[in-house]
């Protein structure tokens, strides 16, 4: 038999009946190289547990197996595909783990040791809950190296003043910095998506950017990008704050702020009577 990390991924797919599954969001990656590349993209890994969630039959499970990584934790929901890393389990005893679950529903930091590090070819169907999710736990982790729709990976790395600025690219930026690795065809996953995709990695920073609740920074950005094209004094007057009193300008549109500014507004919040005390997550 065929080693497991010789045998072409094709063959995986088709002596595992591993069609790919709309409902599961399944585009696999059959290109070697580009897995390697993506893996690469991720940095130096010894002595680090890496965590894959949706490794579909095992493409960049291969690419972080040919790396130093101190373990490889894969997280799976598909039972057909379980069979296929098994495999390479078995070849590589005491560095792979397959977890058979769902990732909404599991806490990473319980299945595996720090020093941690995502690295991850994401179902695109659960890629912002699973982000969010993670942001909340992002101590938890060195950094996140994904592959998100090109469309979202533009929202967390975008600036002030642009088109894709929004509540997620406040909340990632508070957490990390970001950095976009490359972008992929569409041409390059089996089946094709509809959309482009990019590489994303999102290193952890020792303390969030500015001061701030996660409750009361998510309550400021979701009031002010809920009326994006209306100005301050209107899409936050149900909050209650005093714009200006804090040194912002009230005529403003929340794509003129930036992370700091927003932080500002969510310390504000949290001093308001009669507002709950949001904590700070992720911590």
């Amino acid at each position: 038999m065929t080693p497991p990390l010789e045998e072409p991924l094709g063959e995986v797919i088709r002596r595992h009946r591993i069609g790919a599954r709309r409902g599961l969001g399944q585009h696999f990656l059959l290109d070697l190289n580009l897995c390697r590349r993506i893996a690469r993209a991720a940095g130096p890994l010894a002595g680090v547990t890496v965590i894959e969630v949706g490794p579909g039959p095992g493409g960049l499970t291969r690419a972080l197996l040919e790396g130093d990584a101190a373990r490889v934790v894969a997280v799976e929901r598909d039972r057909r595909c379980i069979a296929a890393l098994a495999e390479l389990a078995a070849a590589h005893p005491g560095r792979l783990d397959v977890i058979e679950g769902d990732a909404l529903e599991i806490n990473l930091a319980e299945v595996s040791d720090p020093p941690r590090r995502i690295v991850a070819n994401l179902p695109y169907n659960i890629a912002t809950p699973l982000l969010i999710g993670w942001l909340k736990r992002i101590g938890d982790f060195q950094s996140l190296t994904c592959m998100f729709q090109k469309e979202v990976a533009d929202r967390l790395a975008a600036r002030p003043r642009s088109k894709a600025y929004g509540r997620l690219s406040v909340i990632t930026q508070w957490l990390t910095w970001v950095r976009h690795e490359f972008n992929i065809d569409r041409r390059a996953f089996t089946p094709p998506p509809k959309v482009a995709s990019s590489l994303v990695t999102l290193t952890t920073r020792p303390e969030p950017l500015a001061p701030a609740g996660w409750d009361s920074l998510e309550a400021v950005a979701a009031a002010a990008f809920g009326q994006r094209r209306k100005m301050l004094r209107s899409s936050l007057k149900p909050l209650g704050l005093d714009i200006d009193g804090l040194g912002l300008d009230p005529a403003a549109r929340a794509e003129e702020l930036d992370v700091e500014d927003f932080c500002t507004l969510a310390r504000a919040l949290e001093a308001t009577p009669g507002q709950p005390r949001p904590h700070t997550k992720g911590r």
